[in-house]
């Protein structure tokens, strides 16, 4: 896909509200006949579904295609596990991420940050994704695996190609999953055999990374095996830092669409803790999210057979007005923001302390940076497929220093 063709997605972005918008006006649950699923659109609806596993699997495998290439990460990848599976992994990495754990990463996410800031000390203009967004949080993921942070753009390269759906359209339906799956199928196995190489010298070099914690934790008296730990170690290197490059790309681009939000959190930085969380009510990387009917059930009024996909649609449940007063308006002084964008239930995102962490800590230290931010032409924002991430993958900003 050309740069021309990822700009033009930007008018799509734009578009974005007014989809989720206009689900409401069809909700709370509609059928999507071309995509083949049901849609569920409302805050309470939403919450609802991701929080009883066990009427709606994460388990999608029995109705989605497969490829025998992910069936490595699919083992480690609790995600999309049910009880008792994902109770077990869920356990191991929580210990790992638990709030006095990554209370304890700030003095670190500051000294990247401004090791990050300080390589573009002397430009007037960069690209926020390449210089910020991108390498902090994969840095910060790479140290907490063990995982050589000098492999980050090998990482980079396997993000985009997981994310980047440059063959996909803006919708998705079965048979573009499997086109996806089978195009993809190259850097999983790359990445399964990098993760797995990394276990092995973590087995005869143990150190004090959560890899090494992982080889000798014990769960119920047994412990986990390789392909366990493939998959999970690969999933948190992925997924351990996307979602914080499309919160700060998500953030900069939100705050220059609103004039004067940048200058009031810079006289006001106590206020960047709801912005953020404004942001992600706003722009959910992830806006939606699929659930297995394991039975048939009733659901806003419509006999959904067992084995069907539901779609919890992030994205429009945090613009509901039954939940939300003005939901259309960007307040960055919201407060109490019950958004979904990080899940519910046991699936609620166990990163989710960490990526606020490193969002307040690099906007904090981009306002102290620099007197004025602004984006120079909306034409040179390169935009993500909002229908496999809803975020930026360029974003050149100009600023200007006290």
């Amino acid at each position: 896909m050309t740069s021309s063709q990822l700009r033009q997605r930007a008018s799509a972005f734009d578009a974005l509200a007014d989809r989720w918008r206009s689900l409401h006006a069809s909700g709370p649950v509609l059928y999507d006949e071309k995509q083949g699923l049901w849609q569920v659109v409302d805050h309470r609806g939403v919450a609802a579904v991701l929080a009883d596993p066990v009427t709606y699997s994460s388990d999608l495998s029995p109705i989605t295609p497969t490829q025998k290439d992910f069936e490595a990460f699919r083992q480690g990848n609790f995600v999309g596990m049910d009880p008792p599976e994902h109770r077990k992994l869920r356990t191991l990495v929580s210990q790992a991420f638990t709030p006095r754990v990554v209370h304890g990463l700030e003095p670190r996410i500051e000294d990247v940050c401004a090791r990050l800031l300080d390589a573009v000390a002397d430009r007037d203009r960069f690209d926020l994704v390449d210089a910020l967004a991108y390498p902090l949080p994969i840095i910060v993921i790479a140290e907490l695996l063990g995982v050589p942070a000098e492999d980050h753009r090998l990482f980079q390269e396997w993000a985009s190609t997981l994310f980047g759906g440059d063959r996909l359209g803006e919708t998705l339906d079965m048979a573009d999953l499997e086109r996806a799956l089978k195009a993809i199928a190259p850097t999983v196995r790359e990445m399964s055999g990098y993760v797995l190489e990394h276990i092995r010298h973590r087995r005869a070099h143990p150190g004090e990374d959560l890899t090494s914690k992982l080889l000798t934790a014990e769960v119920g008296g047994t412990r986990l095996r390789d392909e366990e730990i493939v998959g999970f170690v690969a999933l948190l290197l992925v997924a351990g830092h996307i979602t914080t490059t499309a919160l700060l790309g998500n953030a900069v681009v939100t705050f220059d669409r609103h004039p004067g939000t940048l200058g009031a959190l810079r006289a006001d930085p106590a206020r960047l803790p709801d912005a953020v969380e404004e942001v992600l009510r706003w722009l959910p990387p992830f806006p939606e999210l699929g659930r297995r009917t394991t039975r048939p059930v009733v659901l806003g009024g419509h006999d959904i057979p067992a084995d069907a996909l539901v779609m919890a649609h992030l994205g429009a449940a945090n613009r509901d007005p039954a939940r939300f007063t003005a939901p259309d308006v960007l307040d960055v002084t919201r407060s109490p923001n019950p958004h979904l964008t990080f899940g519910h239930g046991i699936h609620f995102c166990f990163g989710a302390p960490l990526a606020r962490l490193e969002a307040r800590i690099a906007l904090r230290m981009l306002l102290d940076r620099f007197r004025h931010i602004a984006i120079p032409s909306p034409d040179e924002v390169t935009f993500q497929n909002p229908a496999v991430i809803v975020g930026v993958r360029h974003l050149p900003i100009e600023v200007d220093r006290p």
